[in-house]
């Protein structure tokens, strides 16, 4: 009798144990059908049905319909007729985001600081330096910031207006326009998208 009953109880921990080994699979398939296929297709339909701008990558063209970068990641501009943005510790390459986190006694950030400087000092002879805004000389957290603020953009006219021949007043009334405000009103500060800056200033002088 003893043999017969754990024969029985052990076919049904048998029996047990493949119905609990089945039902893992498949709860194991549900969930990747549902994670893995179902949830990156709605909402990748979604953000390209509601958001295609954004999803796309914030992606910028220029009159010929090129596209010249991202509104969200910073750029260099090697020609000094346009507005330039801040310092970028990685030039600007969007899979390397991050900085050196440099303390501000650290001696490699002040000569970089130094140099940046001599270089503004150097393009911008009729800014004093006490005028310079200290985000044109040094980097942001991610060294992508596509931003800098007003004050940043309008300290660059005189030099700006010098090569393209625009007035103050019209460079300053670009940079008004390109403005963006708080977010809400009152979070972040004022700044300004330097590359959407740019293509308004080419379109503005006929390139």
């Amino acid at each position: 009798m003893a043999t017969l009953a754990q024969d029985r109880q052990g076919g049904e921990e048998e029996r047990s144990g493949g119905s609990m080994l089945w039902i893992a699979i498949r709860l194991s398939l549900l969930f990747i059908l549902l994670c893995g296929i179902v949830y990156p297709l709605v909402s990748t339909g979604l953000a390209q049905l509601l958001f295609p701008h954004q999803a796309n990558g914030s992606l910028l063209k220029d009159k010929a319909g090129n596209v010249v970068g991202s509104e969200l990641i910073g750029q260099s501009f090697a020609d000094p007729s346009y507005f330039q943005g801040r310092v970028s510790s990685i030039d600007n390459k969007a899979e390397a985001s991050g900085s050196n986190n440099y303390a501000p006694s650290n001696p490699d950030l002040l000569a970089r600081v130094k140099a940046s400087i001599a270089a503004w000092q150097k393009d911008n002879p009729d800014v004093p330096i006490d005028r310079l805004p200290i985000a044109l000389v040094t980097n942001s957290g991610s060294g992508l910031d596509p931003h800098i603020t007003p004050q940043s953009a309008l300290v660059q006219i005189p030099r700006i207006g010098k090569l393209t021949g625009l007035s103050a007043a019209e460079l300053t009334s670009l940079v008004d326009a390109y403005t963006e405000d708080r977010d809400l009103g009152v979070f972040g500060d004022k700044r300004v998208n330097v590359l959407k800056l740019n293509l308004a200033l080419k379109e503005k002088l006929g390139k």
